[in-house]
């Protein structure tokens, strides 16, 4: 397999994978960009080619920087970040007495090792 194919594989994973981590779906991640969804559905299944600006694009939409979608980042760094920014949007939707309750509760996991 040649190093190109390898590297398209790669991309389009971590585009798949970031959308997923986004919260978002295909189809709306196509209409914010203004394409059709069969678009980005070949984008993340390797067979079509990610333009440079539509690389920058999807990187402003996942929260996650374009060298990490390009595969020039390690994959734990940009994954981390976009998880911590997907937690703070879902957190951001919890009622106040909710939110009480998972702050006690991480500190409970907190206090019996589970969570550093």
């Amino acid at each position: 397999m040649s190093k190109r194919v390898v590297t398209k594989e790669a991309i389009a994973k971590r585009l798949r994978l970031a959308r997923e981590q986004a919260g978002l779906s295909q189809g709306q991640v196509a209409r914010l960009l203004g394409l059709h969804r069969p678009t980005i559905t070949e984008a993340e299944a390797g067979r079509r080619n990610v333009t440079a600006e539509e690389l920058v694009k999807l990187s402003d939409v996942y929260g996650v920087s374009v060298s990490w979608l390009a595969c020039s980042e390690d994959e734990d760094t940009g994954l981390q970040a976009a998880k911590i920014k997907l937690a703070a949007r879902e957190l951001q939707k919890l009622k106040p007495a909710d939110m009480d309750r998972l702050l006690h509760l991480l500190a409970a996991l907190r206090r019996a090792g589970a969570v550093k």
